[in-house]
């Protein structure tokens, strides 16, 4: 499985953004997807994640601003971030998550200024 994420860039605190995971195979819909993050000097850490049935969880950091989607037509999963902060601050990642392996992007930055 590979996956590219886009989407990331520099934005004002407040603001919105949406991270794409493009992923490759066939097999996209039966994987679950999560969104990581990892800010300067600090461990990666979850964001959010969508089950295959399209049930989701997210961290409480993020809860009601940020918004995780997938469609299953175009292999991709998105993360729809709003009212963005500071330390929203990230290299955000993109994971495919079967049981027993997971499967890593390469990251797209997010910057918030204040």
């Amino acid at each position: 499985v590979q996956l590219v994420e886009s989407g990331g860039g520099l934005v004002q605190a407040g603001g919105s953004l949406r991270l794409s995971c493009a992923a490759s195979g066939s097999i996209f819909s039966i994987y679950p997807m999560a969104w990581y993050r990892q800010a300067p000097g600090k461990q990666r850490e979850f964001v959010a994640r969508i089950n295959p049935g399209g049930s989701t969880n997210y961290a409480d950091s993020v809860k009601g601003r940020f918004t995780i989607s997938r469609d299953n037509t175009k292999n991709t999963a998105y993360l729809q971030m709003n009212s963005l902060k500071p330390e929203d601050t990230a290299v955000y990642y993109c994971a495919a998550v079967p049981i027993g392996n997971t499967y890593w992007g390469q990251g797209t930055q997010v910057t918030v200024t204040s």
